[in-house]
């Protein structure tokens, strides 16, 4: 059994021999012809873009830290508006009624309340009370002008504010709101003792009191009312005439006419001759008649 088993597996094996010979025996199948292959010429190497060097900017020197410097008080930020009121502080002195009523006719008053509580400039007005007003002349205010008015006031009134203490160092003459003539300037002193004088040229008056200051306003009495050059100044008399060089022109002399004083000669004469005719006659007759 076993010895068929073995020679049907060597048949086998034969079998598949000569059937592998034969097929490699026969000659290989043809393959298709393939398509011809057609080549393009060769491209050249894709070239990267040149990156051309940028010049950088050049570059400033290296700066030392500033040095800031700190602001002196003269350049220091102003202090705050202010809300008091010119007006309210004069009524609560209550012996400022002339000057008030100055300040609210020609609205000196509201431009001073204004300036202080929002621009931030200090203002000093020096106040006259109602006597210094009552030893000026009698009608001198109702003779100023609109515009003499407004300077009057304008001119008691310093575009600064000015402490009692600070008038020691102020360089004179200090300038007012009435104007940039030299007519409208001030001359203040002030002692040790902080006792202040004004001059205008015309009158020298004196600070009596501390009425308010703050750091926007102070105001000040005076025992005088101001008086500007420029309004309250003497008029010069008018200059005298210029005699003049030349002699005066000859004056020419009337001659009387010979004729008249002969004929007047001749008229006297006559009535002699005739007084003494008539004379003779009547002694004539009178003669006869006794």
């Amino acid at each position: 059994m076993m010895k068929q088993l073995l020679l049907s597996l060597f048949s086998a094996l034969l079998v598949f021999f000569l059937h592998c010979t034969t097929t490699l025996a026969q000659s290989p199948a043809v393959s298709p012809a393939l398509p011809p292959v057609v080549l393009s010429p060769p491209q050249p190497p894709a070239l990267s873009p040149v990156q051309l060097p940028v010049p950088s900017p050049p570059q400033p020197p290296a700066l030392s830290p500033i040095q800031i410097p700190l602001l002196s008080p003269a350049l220091s930020p102003g202090p705050a508006p202010s809300s008091a009121n010119v007006t309210a502080i004069l009524e609560k002195a209550g012996k400022f009624n002339t000057l008030i009523w100055l300040l609210g006719n020609t609205k000196v008053g509201d431009q001073i309340n204004t300036q202080i509580s929002t621009s931030g400039q200090g203002i000093t007005l020096f106040a006259p009370n109602d006597k210094a007003f009552s030893r000026l002349k009698s009608g001198t205010l109702n003779a100023l002008s609109t515009h003499q008015t407004i300077q009057l006031v304008q001119f008691h009134v310093l575009p600064t504010c000015i402490s009692l203490s600070q008038f020691q160092a102020v360089s004179n003459p200090l300038r007012t709101q009435a104007g940039l003539s030299d007519s409208f300037l001030l001359n203040v002193t002030a002692s040790s003792s902080n006792q202040v004088s004004i001059s205008t040229g015309l009158v020298n008056a004196t600070v009596t009191a501390n009425l308010y200051t703050d750091n926007q306003l102070a105001v000040y009495e005076v025992d005088k009312v101001l008086l500007p050059l420029q309004v309250f100044s003497p008029k010069s008399p008018a200059p005298a005439p210029v005699p003049s060089s030349s002699p005066p022109p000859p004056q020419q002399q009337q001659d009387t006419p010979a004729t008249v004083t002969s004929v007047d000669d001749s008229s006297t004469a006559m009535g002699l001759i005739r007084h003494a005719a008539i004379s003779f006659g009547v002694a004539a007759i009178a003669a006869f008649s006794l």
